[in-house]
């Protein structure tokens, strides 16, 4: 991470007269960012050491050795002629330095070092290898000590400072450990540790871990020094090692990194875990949602408070967004996504995709107050009703399904399946807004005369309700206990009417003055002109004399298609099943033909 300062030369007339001249000219352009640790793991974990090949991991860091002096034109000589070039100051003094070229003695460093780990595995059968293993750790603390000069310079920031001196004297506790010299062994290894350890604590807590691996596999040899030496005060007496010069700069140093990384990071905590929040995008989100109830009471009007919540959600997308990409782009964490495994980069992902589900439920809840406003206002015009702004009950009921969808998804976060208590608590926060759709389903079957559909859903309203409120799991973003109880107020007095109606229904009786009970007819005047009925409705408006439209009666429909196939029909021949008198018939001549016509001949002459 490189962070760009101004310009020296430019606003030179709005300077402050009283700064120092020579500390602005002396400052650097540019600040390196180097994470030693995690990246030499990251290269050892990728390349051979998960299974302890030294000779893959050796070979790798060869080849990006000659990479990176290709890229950053820092070539030893040609083909034919060598020239040793080491990295020097002068080259992160240049104007186009970059931060690739401390990983020169980094990986030179690291391909010594795997050379005498290699050599260590060998040394079992061949011991002439041991002399060869130490030579290696000898070229692994210079490069490591070339590392440690680019690193305190001013062109690198605190954290890299740390990292490369403790990276030094990790190598150097190496080397002194294979030569049996046990005590600057120990000091070496235990400032290591001793670094290792304050970072950890200065740096946030998901990049904690790699640290604290660290300190703990450098126990062991701390332990085998201290056996060898015979005393255990030397390693264990921090303060007699400060005092020894070894750490002059390890407190402020610390301090620096403590700024630094509280700058680069932002920690958010979510149901008693905190969180290190990277991403830009994702920390103004955060900050923005921290005064969004004052901002929500100040708006004025249910659609201005919509659309306020709207725009918030479109913050919380890109924001999760963000993170998703993040994970894509991070193999770690994008295997540990896939394996169930829950990081401080998922359980963020997951708090953004409960907050993006709290503000819809939200938006929501903001919908339906204003769909009650609609529903109980009596002064409604007949204009809005026939253009369909009148909030329907059935519209409400709708808006209460979205709501226990986006309550089925809450309970489905990721990594959250676990939590026994936002179970619970989402689980009461279901039966709440189950209990408000049944009631609103109870009105719409009220508005179809439906009494007992109703009655039965005022019942399991009233259930839902007497559930939530007696549970003790109760989320904090939502209680909803006081709504519950009035709701169950309102459904006594509802449930009651409803009942009454539905027994008036039943009566398929009704009063006469005459007469007495009669039985409920409702056929029209002509139709009943033998018998008398006192019908009030006579005497309104909408007299029940007569029905002007006719009852639909059922009349043979015309046939949609005829049926032509008797015209493809061959009969078979029946001249065989037809009588002849006088047996076989026999043919005439055309005399015959003449005197028929003419009536000549035969017994049509007589």
């Amino acid at each position: 991470m490189v962070e760009s300062k101004p310009d020296k030369s430019e606003n030179k007339e709005n300077q402050n007269p009283e700064m120092d001249v020579d500390e602005a000219e002396d400052a650097p352009t540019k600040v390196f960012n180097i994470e030693i640790l995690r990246v030499i793991k990251d290269l050892q974990q990728q390349h051979g050491l998960r299974h302890g090949d030294y000779q893959r991991y050796r070979g790798y860091c060869s080849r990006r050795v000659k990479r990176l002096r290709k890229t950053l034109n820092l070539p030893q000589g040609d083909k034919r002629h060598y020239r040793k070039r080491d990295v020097t100051m002068a080259n992160l003094e240049k104007d186009n330095s970059d931060e690739r070229i401390i990983h020169i003695p980094l990986m030179l460093a690291e391909r010594a070092w795997a050379y005498a780990m290699q050599l260590r595995q060998e040394a079992n059968t061949e011991p002439r290898k041991r002399f060869h293993l130490v030579g290696k750790l000898r070229k692994s603390t210079v490069y490591a000590l070339q590392l440690q000069d680019l690193c305190s310079s001013d062109y690198c920031d605190a954290r890299t400072k740390l990292e490369a001196e403790a990276y030094s004297a990790w190598i150097h506790g190496s080397l002194h450990f294979e030569l049996s010299l046990w005590k600057s062994a120990a000091e070496n290894l235990k400032k290591a540790q001793v670094i290792y350890e304050n970072l950890a604590e200065a740096l946030p807590e998901e990049e904690q871990a790699i640290y604290k691996a660290k300190v703990d596999e450098l126990t062991p040899s701390l332990r085998y020094c201290a056996y060898n030496i015979g005393e255990n005060a030397s390693m264990n007496d921090l303060l007699e090692m400060r005092g020894q010069g070894m750490f002059d700069n390890l407190s402020t140093l610390v301090a620096q990194t403590k700024t630094e990384s509280m700058e680069a990071f932002q920690t958010t905590e979510w149901r008693g875990r905190k969180v290190t929040v990277r991403p830009e995008k994702v920390r103004l989100f955060l900050l923005s949602i921290q005064e969004l109830a004052k901002s929500i009471e100040k708006v004025k009007g249910f659609p201005a408070k919509i659309e306020l919540l709207e725009n918030v959600l479109m913050d919380c997308k890109d924001a999760i967004s963000a993170i998703k990409d993040e994970i894509k782009q991070d193999p770690k964490l994008r295997s540990s996504s896939e394996s169930g495994t829950m990081t401080a980069t998922q359980y963020l992902l997951t708090y953004l995709s409960y907050t993006r589900l709290k503000l819809t439920l939200e938006r929501n809840l903001f919908l339906v107050a204003q769909g009650k406003l609609s529903l109980d206002d009596p002064n409604i015009s007949d204009k809005a009703l026939i253009e369909g702004k009148k909030t329907k009950p059935q519209d409400l009921s709708r808006l209460y399904e979205i709501i226990l969808q986006n309550i089925s998804e809450m309970q489905q976060l990721a990594g959250m399946e676990s939590d026994a208590l936002y179970q619970s608590e989402i689980e009461t926060l279901s039966l709440s807004f189950k209990s408000f759709r049944c009631y609103y389903i109870a009105i719409t079957l009220i508005a179809l005369k439906r009494w007992r559909e109703a009655v039965a859903m005022y019942e399991r309203s009233t259930k839902y309700a007497t559930e939530a409120i007696a549970s003790k799991a109760i989320s904090t973003d939502f209680d909803l206990r006081t709504e519950l109880k009035q709701l169950v107020q309102t459904i006594e007095g509802c449930r009651f009417s409803a009942h009454a109606q539905s027994v008036l229904e039943d009566d398929t009786s009704e009063e006469s003055v005459l007469y007495g009970k009669s039985a409920k007819n409702s056929k029209p005047l002509f139709e009943r002109l033998s018998t008398y009925k006192e019908d009030a409705s006579l005497n309104s408006r909408n007299p029940n004399v007569f029905k002007l439209t006719p009852e639909m009666q059922p009349i043979p429909a015309k046939p949609l298609f005829f049926d032509l196939a008797l015209n493809f029909v061959e009969f078979p021949s029946l001249d065989d099943k037809v009588e002849q008198k006088g047996g076989a018939k026999q043919t005439a001549g055309m005399s015959g033909f003449v005197k028929g016509l003419f009536g000549w001949g035969g017994s049509g002459g007589k």
